[in-house]
């Protein structure tokens, strides 16, 4: 049975041919999984601009709708770092608008990475001059893909819940973008706190705007078996970070071993990595194993 995609929680299968969601050829040379021990990148690109200071979201407004090859050689820059993770969770990848050239950068960067599987949410289209989406990267086959919609007053934000394996023994990764307002991300953890609740095995990353210790966070830990990070690490801005509001959080039964920001601003936030090992029977489960 082929890995299967879905919108609003609407199953239907992806069959390996060039239209998939989901890229199913194999690339060649990829390097195998280590038994237990996974790496994972979460990275807001924010659709390939690069902002080194606050005055660039007003000098550079116009450039941001515009296409340009300064964007294209920004993710062929983070594709060269990624030969050494397992899944990275994209947010604010451009999914085909005027900004990206029409570009689906989730896609693309894949390519580049040589990422065997992918995928992507489009999210918030703006009358074909920005589409934003979540997207994922993985060298580890998924058995499932699903979208959904995330609450809110203003709508546009998604979560993208990708299995590995089969059931509630299976591997879940969660990759969201919360919104900005405390009461809207608070609807929101709540949903992916129900949506997380029968997978004891799990993870949740990406752009979650709000640090760890704010009411929100508590609550997704207090429903779910998701573990606070022991130590924050800064993110934004990316010239100077500050506030922890990216995150790689991981059940109790997944051990975070450490998380680090890769050197280099993508966007206004920083990539943030992190090395976790599955229990054996979690990483033959979700298809981890060599």
């Amino acid at each position: 049975m082929p890995p299967v995609h879905a919108a609003g929680g609407i199953l239907w299968p992806l069959w390996p041919h060039e239209s998939s969601p989901i890229a199913m050829n194999r690339a060649p040379n990829a390097p195998t999984d280590a038994a237990r021990t996974l790496r994972l990148l979460s990275c807001n690109i924010l659709a390939g601009a690069s902002v080194q200071r606050y005055s660039d979201y007003f000098t550079r407004s116009v450039n941001a709708v515009l296409p340009g090859p300064s964007k294209l050689a920004n993710l062929d820059s983070l594709a060269e770092l990624l030969h050494e993770f397992d899944v990275v969770g994209l947010q604010e990848a451009d999914a085909g608008s005027l900004r990206s050239g029409f570009l689906n950068q989730t896609r693309y960067i894949a390519e580049a990475a040589g990422m065997p599987y992918w995928s992507h949410q489009p999210n918030r289209p703006m009358v074909r001059v920005a589409h934003s989406a979540n997207g994922l990267l993985s060298r580890i086959e998924p058995s499932e893909v699903i979208d959904y919609p995330l609450p809110g007053r203003i709508k546009g934000r998604g979560a993208l819940f990708v299995r590995f394996g089969h059931g509630t023994e299976g591997l879940v990764v969660v990759i969201a973008h919360l919104s900005l307002g405390a009461a809207a991300r608070l609807g929101q953890l709540a949903f992916i706190a129900e949506l997380l609740a029968p997978y004891p095995h799990a993870v949740l990353m990406g752009d979650l705007n709000t640090e760890p210790s704010s009411p929100e966070m508590r609550l997704l830990f207090d429903k779910t078996s998701l573990q606070p990070p022991k130590v924050l690490t800064p993110t934004f801005p990316s010239w100077k970070p500050r506030r922890a509001l990216d995150h790689i959080l991981t059940s109790a039964d997944i051990q975070l071993d450490r998380t680090w920001t890769l050197p280099r601003a993508f966007s206004d936030h920083l990539p943030l990595a992190a090395e976790i090992r599955l229990p054996h029977s979690l990483a033959a489960a979700a298809g981890a194993t060599p």
